[in-house]
């Protein structure tokens, strides 16, 4: 059709699930979206990503927040995932453009940037190595129903999701549970204890979240990427996970029942091995390559 023409003139393009450029770790969680829509990187998808969200009627230090850790993240390595919104999500957006990479997921078709005033914003996601994410038709509009779906992309292409700031009766702490359920990691600012957005971040470290102070309580997660191979021009013996793959393809599944390890975890091991030219990604999994082309 001729409108999907004009969108395609713009920088978007389909992904079905089973394609091999659909994001891994959202193809693992129960509800994956049989097809998305992406303008920008593709490869973004693809690499090590944290989401971010939190209130839209965010405080001034809940802002401050959001911009300086998705700012140092980003600058670490990580894609910041969010969802374009106003308040936490826009903060955590401009933060990592500044550094890094970061991704949009919306709520309404590729043809509705919503709100408009992040029309913008937008445009500095995708020219920044970016990419913007819907799962929607062309001309849908962002109805109240559509952001819990987004919001399991948000959480399912990425490794943990950060809660900055919300309240006891917030979406944001459905995005949380969201990514407990799809065996993601969950991290919660703490607040003060008078501040009623900061009550929804210390019910979530309540049920046993993790505290998040500093980049250092994700590095300690996840790995520091700043510290990569590349940055000491040494090239490493293949790492351990290297012995769990087959010469024929090696499903996500397959892989995390030889090594026991925890999907996130495993996906982001994946992901390094990727770009150190250990293994290729193809649809539906993973092959092993003889030697490093780094």
């Amino acid at each position: 059709p001729v409108y999907f023409e004009q969108l395609r003139e713009q920088g978007w393009r389909w992904i079905a699930l089973g394609d091999a450029d659909y994001p891994p770790l959202l193809a693992q969680i129960n509800d994956p979206p049989g097809v998305i829509a992406v303008r920008g990187s593709v490869e973004a998808l693809n690499a090590p990503s944290l989401a971010m969200v939190g209130a839209r009627n965010a405080s001034a230090d809940g802002l401050d927040n959001s911009r300086r850790f998705a700012r140092q993240l980003a600058g670490s390595g990580f894609v910041i995932v969010s969802g374009l919104a106003l308040g936490i999500d826009a903060a955590a957006h401009r933060g990592a453009v500044s550094a890094g990479r970061t991704v949009a997921v919306m709520g309404s078709g590729p043809d509705c940037i919503y709100p408009p005033r992040h029309g913008l914003l937008a445009s500095q996601i995708v020219e920044n190595g970016g990419a913007l994410v819907s799962e929607f038709a062309p001309g849908a509009r962002p109805l109240p129903a559509q952001f819990p779906m987004r919001n399991r992309i948000i959480s399912g292409l990425s490794l943990a999701t950060i809660v900055v700031e919300a309240a006891i009766k917030s979406g944001s702490l459905i995005t949380a549970r969201t990514a407990l359920s799809q065996g993601r990691e969950v991290f919660a600012i703490p607040g003060g204890i008078h501040n009623p957005l900061s009550k929804g971040c210390h019910q979530l470290l309540r049920d046993g979240a993790n505290w998040l102070e500093s980049v250092d309580d994700i590095f300690q997660a996840f790995g520091d990427f700043q510290r990569s191979v590349e940055a000491s021009g040494i090239r490493c013996d293949p790492p351990a996970l290297l012995a769990h793959l087959t010469s024929g393809l090696n499903s996500l599944d397959a892989l995390q029942e030889r090594t026991g390890m925890p999907m996130p975890e495993l996906a982001g091991q994946l992901a390094d091995l990727e770009l150190e030219g250990w293994v290729e990604r193809v649809a539906g999994g993973y092959l092993k390559r003889q030697t490093s082309d780094v």
